[in-house]
Order: structure tokens, then C-alpha cells, then sequence
């Protein structure tokens, strides 16, 4: 089946992912009067629909809050993955952002002047052309295999969905991260067996959140959570995991351990589809594949198509780019295309996001 025809209509903008940074750039540029076409391949926010229930961000709400609109609670806490998203839907609202949702993308070209962008909804292919493109996909697409024997077995996921399922079972968890760790302490509360294999000899201490460390140290000395450290699973059968010694993170020759478990969780994180820079023609450099931009402006090598958020990141291997510190991106972009910073961006108490007297110059 081929494209439906493109109406002969050039937008200003289209954005490309409707998460946090992607929302907060079209309010900008609806407050700017920049008409904009919106895409996403699922619904908004759609990364934090997979998320575990009832987790919390390890942000603080006015880190996570966009377009200058404050996250409101009862508690003043940080908040969870459903919160956010029925914050998100409130500025959709408050806004009447127009986002058509569950359409993908599946090809992106320079053409001349334009862009042309191909989707495939449910009712067949559409195309449309935008004089400027922004990519605010983010970087979590699929998760990061181990390709080992067994990692496809019903018993194991790269998903942490709830708890609950684990009760009463045997949980191998593999991973030494927030998300590994988290999900060891949830799970061991609700009554599953917990162990972690880890291929350091223990946590860093910089990359786990400080509230959560102590706990699992703490679980891990009374026995109540088994740690396995320096190791990492090599295969995986329906009743056990064949698990490898590691040197420097590395397996190396030795002793394998044999662990009988019910279900295995592989908190081994994720990493972003890359596909449409790739066809774009954006350079990716660096062992994170980064997309070459102007951090002034967050402009591409291709003219006319910029990068918004995590994406900008590339694979982040070790994070540096988050919700919190995207914000800025979208300024950045607004001004480019507009001339002028945006009148509100994020919410950080104190805090008053404005371009660089250098990146101003530079512009």
C-alpha cells in the first residue's frame, strides 16, 4: 500500500513525541503563534505508561513541571508515573494542544526546502511535508539485551510491571541501578524471595539515590535479600539461571553458579530508536551515537531539523540528560525559530530559565 498523497499543506513545525519536552515545545510555540503538526506513535507520555505502578520520580515536581504550569499534590512529594501523566493531560487540555497520537513515523527526508514525513496510522499510510522538523523521541525505546540463551522465556522481562506478581515466588533480579534496586525493595516488601546479581562487587554509590541504598544495604546484612555480586547471568532455563563470575564488570573463566528461581527481572536498562535520524541524515558520533547539534540552538547538521530532550543524548550508556535538565531545550529551539525566548519554561522555584549571554550573541 502506498501513502495517501500529501494535501499540498507545508507546516511551520512538526514535532515528532509528544513526552514531557515535546509537550512543553509546542506550548511554546502555540504561545509564539507558530502553527505546528504533532505526532506520536502512541499515546502522550507514552514511555511512562510501562513504567512500574505507584513509582515515584526521583525528581521533585517543579523539575519535572513544563511550560511554567506548577504540578499541584496534596502532599508536596514527589509524585508518581500516574501523576505525571494526569498532569500531562492537563496541559494538553489547558492548552488544547491538537497531538495526533497513535501515528508513527516510519520514514522522515530532507527534500529541498522541506521535509517530507511519512506515518501509519491504523486507517493506512499518510504523508506530510514541514518546513522544520523537531525529533523529541526520547531514548527508551527497547530494552538493552544480554542475547543469551533463555532471555525470551515467558518467565522473564525486561519490564518491572507491579510487585504484586511476585508474591510468595522466587525473583532473580539482575541489575545494580535506581530501577534494580527499587524494584528488589518493593518486591521483597510484598513477600517474593528476592535475589540481585550484580557484575560489580557492590552498588555505586553515585548512581543509586541515596534513600534507596541504605535500605538494600541494610536488607542485604539481616539476609532478607540475597546479593550475588560479581556476576552476571550467561543462560537462562525454565527453572534456573547459569550465572558467570565477572572481572571488572567483564565474565571471565571460573566457577558458574546454578540458581533455581521462578521468574527473572533483567533491570538492565534501555536504549532509543535511532532509525529516523539515521534516514534524516543526522551524523551520530561518539560511543553514545549522539546526534551532531548546536547545543545553542539544537540544530542539526540537517538544516531545518533539530533535537529536543533525551534524544539529544543519543544511547546514554551512563545518563547525563534527564526530564529536569531538557527544559531548556525547548527554549533554545522557540528562540531559533521565533527570535524570542518563550515567556514561561519549566517551573523551578528560583530559578528563571533564559538563554546564555554567549548563546544570545551566538544566535
Amino acid at each position: 500500500m502506498t501513502a495517501a498523497p500529501s494535501s499540498g499543506k507545508v507546516h511551520e513545525v512538526a514535532i515528532i513525541g509528544a513526552g514531557p519536552i515535546g509537550i512543553e515545545l509546542a506550548v511554546c510555540l502555540k504561545r509564539a503563534g507558530v502553527e505546528t503538526l504533532h505526532l506520536d506513535a502512541g499515546q502522550i507520555g507514552h514511555t511512562l505508561t510501562w513504567w512500574p505502578r505507584n513509582t515515584s520520580f526521583f525528581s521533585t515536581t517543579e523539575r519535572l513541571a513544563i511550560a511554567g504550569v506548577p504540578i499541584q499534590n496534596n502532599h508536596q512529594q514527589r509524585i508518581t508515573g500516574e501523576e505525571y501523566l494526569a498532569y500531562l493531560r492537563s496541559v494538553v487540555e489547558q492548552f488544547d494542544l491538537h497531538i495526533q497520537t497513535y501515528e508513527p513515523v516510519t520514514a522522515l527526508m530532507h527534500q529541498g526546502e522541506t521535509f517530507q514525513i511519512t506515518t501509519q496510522p491504523q486507517t493506512g499510510p499518510r504523508t506530510y511535508r514541514a518546513q522544520r522538523v523537531v525529533l523529541a523521541i526520547g531514548d527508551m525505546h527497547f530494552p538493552q539485551r544480554l542475547n543469551i540463551p533463555g532471555e525470551e522465556l515467558p518467565h522473564v522481562s525486561h519490564y518491572f510491571r507491579d510487585p504484586h506478581d511476585y508474591f510468595r515466588k522466587r525473583l532473580l533480579i539482575v541489575g545494580g541501578k535506581n530501577s534494580a534496586v527499587e524494584a528488589a525493595l518493593r518486591c521483597w516488601r510484598v513477600g517474593a524471595q528476592v535475589t540481585i546479581s550484580y557484575r560489580r562487587p557492590w552498588f555505586d554509590e553515585q548512581r543509586v539515590k541515596h534513600w534507596l541504598l541504605p535500605d538494600l544495604q541494610a536488607q542485604i546484612e539481616a539476609g532478607a535479600i540475597r546479593f550475588l555480586p560479581a556476576t552476571t547471568p550467561v543462560a537462562i532455563t525454565p527453572s534456573h539461571v547459569v550465572l558467570a563470575p565477572t572481572r571488572d564488570g567483564q565474565p571471565v573463566d571460573g566457577e558458574a553458579i546454578i540458581h533455581a528461581t521462578d521468574f527473572v527481572l533483567l533491570a538492565t536498562g534501555f536504549r532509543g530508536d535511532q532509525s529516523l535520524l539515521e534516514m534524516a541524515g543526522v551524523q551520530l558520533q561518539g560511543e553514545n551515537r549522539a546526534p551532531l547539534h548546536n547545543p545553542a540552538t539544537m540544530e542539526t547538521n540537517v538544516p531545518g531539523l533539530y533535537v529536543a530532550g533525551t534524544v539529544a543524548a543519543g544511547i546514554q550508556q551512563r545518563y547525563v540528560l534527564f526530564i529536569e535538565n531538557s527544559h531548556e531545550h525547548a527554549g533554545k529551539i522557540t528562540q531559533a525559530i521565533t527570535g524570542r525566548w518563550p515567556t514561561a519554561l519549566g517551573d523551578v522555584r528560583g530559578r528563571i530559565y533564559t538563554p546564555d549571554l554567549e548563546e544570545i550573541q551566538a544566535n
